[in-house]
């Protein structure tokens, strides 16, 4: 059964940036894209390399790793559509931050 459960407080992620959190043994990058805020799985589909460390610009996300990019509205990889990150639905209450698992 899907619920939101609460990952973070929303000053904690920078601005165009992204931090990482785990829920219910899944470890997930939130991004913070013009106040926005985004949740996907942290682990790219090519070596599993954290995107949640990734370099953010626009609406992608680029694994350190070997570069693949995936936009983090989405979770497309931006070369390959088919490739794929899953997307958590966000809601926001006051400060904290909440994702559905």
């Amino acid at each position: 059964m899907l619920e939101f459960v609460k990952v973070a407080e929303r000053s904690e992620i920078p601005e165009d940036g992204a931090i990482v959190v785990e829920a219910r043994r899944r470890k997930i990058a939130l991004i913070n894209s013009g106040g926005t805020i985004y949740a996907i799985d942290d682990a790219c589909r090519h070596l599993g390399g954290s995107l949640g460390a990734g370099d953010i610009y626009g609406t992608r996300v680029v694994c350190p790793l070997h570069g693949w990019e995936y936009d983090f509205t989405t979770g497309a990889n931006v070369d390959d559509s088919e490739i794929r990150v899953a997307c958590f639905a966000v809601k926001l209450e006051g400060d904290d931050v909440f994702v559905e698992i």
